[in-house]
Formats: C-alpha cells, structure tokens, sequence
C-alpha cells in the first residue's frame, strides 16, 4: 500500500470514527474511544484526554489508554504543554519531552510510564477549548505534520461528542433534580402558608415549624448529594491514592453509625482477617461509600437485626461485603438500584432519602477501576457486594 493508499485508509477510519462517536452519549466510553482511536491513527504508543475547566481555569486528566483509574482528575498546571496547547489553541509536536520545562513529570511518575515524545492538539467547539488530547511515544519515526492533520481531523469530532454527550447528561440530570425538588418545596411552601394563618395553634405552629426544618435539612442533602454526583460524572473528582489499613476505617464508620444503630437496635459487626494487608485506595472516598452503604442497612434493617462487614483479598482483587437482615429488595427492583434518583416504592414513602447515595457509591468504586452489585431476598435481607482492584 503506497503513502496516498495508506492516508486514504486513514480518512476512511475517521469517517467511521466520526459516526461511532456522534452515537456515544455517555461520557467514559465516549472519551475512551476516543484515545483508542487517536492511539491507532497516529501510530503511537498511548493517548490521553485532558477535559478544561474554564470557570476554575483547570485542567485534568480525564482518560488515558495506560492510566491508574485513580489518576482521573489529577489536576495538571497551565504551565505544562497541555497548559500551553489550551492557551495558545495551538497542536504542539515534541521530539524530545525531557528537553521541553514545560513537561509534566508527575503523570508519567504516577503510572510508570516513560515518555519521550508528544503531540497534542487543541479540542475546540462553538470557538470554545474545553481540552487536550495528545499521543504519546511514536513507534515508527517521530510525529509528522501528517499526523498532526489527522489528530486535528479526530479531534474537531471529538471536541462536539464530548461536548454534546456533557450537556445531554447536564440536562438530563438537572431535569431530575428539579423533580425532585418539587416535593420539598411544596411542603415548606405549605407549611409556610399555615403558619401565617390566625387559628393556628402554639402547638400546631411548633409542630409546622419542624415539618420545614425537616424539610430544609432534606433539601440541604439533596443538593450536597446531587452535587457530588454531579462532579463525578463530569470527571472532577480528584482521587488521592493511598495506603491504609482497612478495618480501623470501617471502625470509624461503625462509630459514627453506632448511635443511629443503638436507636434502631441493630448491631454491627465487622469481620476482617487480622493477617489482611494494606489496601491502597483514596481513603475519604471509600469511606463515604462506607458509609452510604452502612447507614442503608440501618435505616432498612428491622429491630434486633444485624449488619455485617466482611472483607478478604482474593488472588489480586479485594472483595468487600455489606450484608444486612433487614426487608429486602424486590427482585424486579434489584437492576434499577444504582440509578440516580431510584427510590424502593414499598419504603419510600417510610423512610427520607434522596435516591443518589448508590449512584455515588457506584461512581466512586467505578472511579477506583471497581465494581459494586447487589443481591436480595425478601424478608431475608440484602447484601452489597464491592470488588476492588488491589492496585
């Protein structure tokens, strides 16, 4: 196949690119297919994404063919080349990255990875930067301008997909929240109304006025909740890796939890080998997870039940467990869990809750390169299942 065969070849797999792309309306997939491909066109190495907060002036690491999931959201400084490339909306090919200050070690340090060439090119949409994508590591020769042709091609696709798939899952969320909001603020605006009537009684009025301190302390989790959800579905979490030990952790969980449990009179144990090692993992986020999940199996649990946390590395995989003696769930109803806003309809009108905690937990364990999965029997109970990387 001679050179014009060869591009040609090339152009054809952008047009196919193109239209898998323009199909793609969630965010990690979507970003992922993007630095395959733009791995594959420019015969390199590896590829990564770097999304731009422009309101924070921000730039972070968002996907990368050889990245730690924990790397996500590591913040990078304008000063670097990726900086350089959203300031000057200008591609850079580098030869030689050592010689070049504005290189970023900290990335390649992180993840092992030795890298000795780049090229990046701008991602722009509606005159607007919203990132970088590069390549790293030519295999054969160095980056040619025919290869920065190409990226640039990739990458003005790339930028209205990333674009487009952002503003689809803002506004899908958005619609949800402001749903949700409707019950809260009606009551309060009832409540408020009641108060201002003549025959209301001291009691009465006492009582109405917990009713919106009640309602403004649901609101309050409501958008903590649906901010952090927010926030991790756009990638701008950032995960700070470290090494714990794992049952001191759910001790402080259970600690905190301990009140809540003795009021509902359930009883948590925590079964943890006393040999288990180190877990390397962003410590405050897992905890959070923790948390969700042990409150949960309070609030559903009955009284003189029992929680039970369990946890064993298995070959190179760490398997947490959260199992409860509480109602149980639905079998029809076990597959819609994790979506955002899901409530169990035969105790949500019982027990408040904003129906995101899961979505969070799904989030950040997904974030970590995990998976979390859930199993139930009715009257039985319920249990929570987290599989974690070691590393």
């Amino acid at each position: 196949m001679n050179d014009n065969e060869s591009h040609l070849e090339l152009y054809r797999r952008l047009m196919e690119i193109s239209r898998d792309l323009a199909s793609t309306l969630d965010l990690d997939p979507l970003l992922n297919r993007i630095i395959e491909a733009a791995r594959d066109i420019s015969g390199s190495e590896a590829a990564s994404i770097l999304l731009y907060d422009a309101a924070g002036k921000q730039l972070y690491f968002q996907a990368a063919t050889n990245m730690d999931p924990l790397m996500r959201g590591i913040s990078v400084p304008m000063d670097s080349i990726a900086g350089w490339i959203i300031t000057n909306r200008e591609p850079v090919r580098i030869s030689d990255v050592n010689k070049d200050q504005r290189y970023f070690k900290k990335v390649a340090k992180t993840v092992s990875f030795a890298t000795q060439s780049i090229m990046g090119i701008p991602l722009i949409t509606k005159d607007k930067v919203i990132g970088v994508l590069e390549v790293l590591n030519k295999q054969e020769g160095e980056f040619s301008e025919a290869d920065q042709d190409l990226l640039t091609v990739l990458g003005a696709q790339a930028a209205v997909a990333i674009e487009n798939t952002r503003l689809f899952q803002q506004s899908d969320l958005i619609a949800e929240f402001v749903h949700e909001l409707r019950n809260p603020l009606a009551s309060i605006n009832t409540a408020s109304y009641l108060l201002l009537r003549p025959e209301i009684s001291p009691e009465q009025a006492h009582q109405i006025i917990q009713n919106i301190q009640s309602e403004t302390m649901r609101l309050t989790t409501l958008t903590s909740s649906f901010l952090d959800l927010a926030r991790l579905e756009s990638g701008r979490v950032q995960f700070h890796k470290s090494s714990f030990a794992m049952r001191p952790m759910f001790e402080e969980c259970k600690s905190l939890m301990q009140a809540k449990a003795d009021e509902a009179q359930i009883s948590i144990h925590i079964e943890i080998p006393a040999d288990v090692p180190d877990m390397q993992a962003d410590r405050d986020k897992l905890k959070q997870v923790a948390l969700n999940l042990l409150s949960n199996a309070i609030k559903y649990n009955r009284p003189g039940g029992k929680v039970l946390i369990t946890a064993e590395l298995a070959e190179n995989e760490w398997r947490i467990l959260f199992t409860d003696t509480g109602f149980g769930i639905p079998e029809n109803e076990l597959p819609r869990m994790f979506e955002k806003f899901y409530r169990v309809r035969a105790t949500e009108s019982k027990i408040t809750g904003t129906g995101l905690g899961l979505s969070i937990c799904k989030g950040i364990i997904q974030g970590h390169g995990g998976r979390i999965a859930v199993k139930s029997k009715l009257g039985e109970g319920t249990q929570f299942a987290i599989t974690l990387p070691r590393k």
